[in-house]
């Protein structure tokens, strides 16, 4: 069994974005030479997620509307975390988008189903973060 591990990095320049990461996803398991197998993609701080959905701009908003409503970020303190920080907001954001995907690797490829996309969710941006990409398999 082969196993590879690599780190994406990412920078956005607001406080949330939702970034469509599969293309860079795709890359590392071409990388690994992995044909059969798992990939973990996983969100390397607590502020930020990996989910798979679909990459649909009206989506995108949904999220941010239906987050807002569930963990507003402000008025900043209606949160007991927040003192030394402003990001309670996006620690329970992550918690509801979560923190990783395992996809299938058949043939190759990520086996996903139809309209299927691997995202990076940044709810406390404007500095660098790191996605673990960790692939084992024949």
């Amino acid at each position: 069994m082969k196993s590879y591990r690599k780190e994406l990095w990412f920078e956005t320049d607001r406080r949330r974005k939702l970034i469509n990461i599969t293309l860079e996803v795709e890359l590392c398991l071409k990388e690994s030479g992995i044909i059969e197998g798992l990939l973990l993609c996983n969100a390397m701080h607590i502020t930020s997620s990996v989910f798979i959905n679909d990459d649909e701009s009206g989506l995108h908003h949904d999220y941010e509307m239906w987050l807002e409503k569930l963990a507003p970020e402000k008025p900043y303190n209606q949160y007991r975390h927040n003192g030394y920080e402003d990001n309670a907001d996006a620690h329970l954001k992550r918690t509801i988008m979560g923190r990783e995907v395992v996809v299938a690797v058949t043939k190759g490829k990520l086996d996903f189903g139809p309209w299927e996309q691997i995202f990076y969710g940044e709810f406390d941006g404007k500095r660098r973060k790191r996605v673990l990409v960790k692939i084992i398999g024949e």
